[in-house]
């Protein structure tokens, strides 16, 4: 399944409007750990069909980076039928990242 954009337009149909479950990456181009953390975001959604990924670039919505607080990144987040249910920060590889979905 393709990882969706977030902007502050489409956060709340695809996150917090959402049932089920959704994985949202908070992230930035020029951060090192979020560039190597991707590529297992990206082969994650390959594996988990039946969870959304998401990824928010923090320096186009910060708004969202604020409204979340998130003040280090490569955050991860879990949503839970629109709910935070977990968030942890730093770099992970694939198999964190479904472990957060466990």
């Amino acid at each position: 399944m393709a990882v969706v954009s977030l902007t502050k337009d489409n956060f709340n149909s695809e996150v917090l409007e959402s049932s089920g479950t959704v994985f949202v990456d908070f992230w930035a181009p020029w951060c090192g750990p979020c560039r190597m953390t991707s590529p297992f975001v990206d082969a994650a959604a390959e594996e988990r069909t039946d969870v959304k990924f998401c990824k928010v670039n923090v320096e186009d919505e910060m708004d969202l980076a604020s409204m979340f607080n998130v003040t280090s990144i490569p955050t991860l987040m879990v949503f839970k039928d629109g709910k935070s249910v977990k968030r942890e920060m730093g770099a992970k590889d694939k198999e964190g990242i479904l472990a957060m979905l466990a």
